[in-house]
């Protein structure tokens, strides 16, 4: 790992915020890039990687929520439900992944972390043949409550444990429980805030943020999520979902082998 990362190394990890935001609302994978970027540039612990990580999703959330909530997605009922349903899950989650990252050390971290992201880009491709297959009906049933309880707590203990937001691996398991696309990233948004805000607390408490780091990562972070929401709206996602894909997977084992 780099110790201090220079010049080249700080630009990288503003790239990864950038490319992570817009990944987290034009299709919902995106917030690990800034994990990723953290663990592998820069020299923090499995802690301060996952805490200095969760810090950017607080504001990132908050904005992708507003801006679903502009477009209409989390005013429909049933989003609203599933929205309520993971953030009660997360609160449950998200301090038992905070207290899984206490246990790792570096190399089971890169281990684990190659696990979710080998996960996360075989879930999209799933994701990509669920899609057309789910009405795009935002005033149906939803999932149910309780498998919906199910995906909550599974996705807010990875967050927890690796600094994410909820879309990440939200996203894709919603739809793949049947949930339209829109509704799906309107409602991991909403559930982010509670992961973010639960997480920054835990790992503040234990002294793993990096505030600078944060605030490098954070700030593109932002914007790119300003323009995912336009892509997911305007713009076919097919390409940047095999891109990510792609992408996820070939990380994956270089990750794994990462000291």
């Amino acid at each position: 790992m780099v110790a201090h990362p220079d010049a080249a190394h700080l630009v990288l990890l503003a790239l990864t915020g950038l490319i992570g935001g817009i990944g987290i609302t034009a299709i919902g994978p995106g917030g690990v890039l800034p994990t990723i970027g953290l663990f592998l540039l820069t020299g923090l612990s499995p802690s301060g990687v996952a805490g200095t990580a969760i810090v950017t999703h607080v504001a990132t959330g908050v904005l992708g929520t507003a801006a679903y909530t502009h477009s209409g997605q989390l005013k429909a009922a049933a989003t609203r439900r599933c929205a309520a349903v993971l953030a009660l899950a997360a609160l449950a989650g998200t301090p038992l992944g905070v207290l899984c990252n206490t246990l790792v050390e570096g190399r089971g971290f890169g281990l684990l972390l190659a696990f979710a992201v080998t996960v996360t880009g075989v879930l999209v491709w799933v994701r990509d043949r669920r899609a057309p297959h789910v009405p795009d009906d935002l005033a149906g049933p939803g999932v149910p409550p309780v498998r919906t309880a199910v995906v909550g707590f599974a996705v807010s203990l990875a967050a927890g444990l690796f600094g994410l937001g909820g879309p990440m691996l939200g996203v894709p398991l919603l739809v793949v429980c049947g949930l339209p696309v829109l509704a799906a990233l309107a409602a991991a948004q909403a559930q982010s805030i509670v992961i973010a805000s639960v997480g920054t607390v835990a790992y503040v408490v234990h002294g793993d943020v990096d505030w600078p780091l944060a605030a490098l990562v954070g700030v593109p972070e932002l914007a790119g999520v300003l323009i995912g929401w336009r892509i997911a709206h305007r713009i076919p996602a097919r390409r940047l979902k095999y891109a990510l894909v792609v992408c996820l997977l070939a990380m994956a084992p270089y990750l794994a082998l990462h000291t």
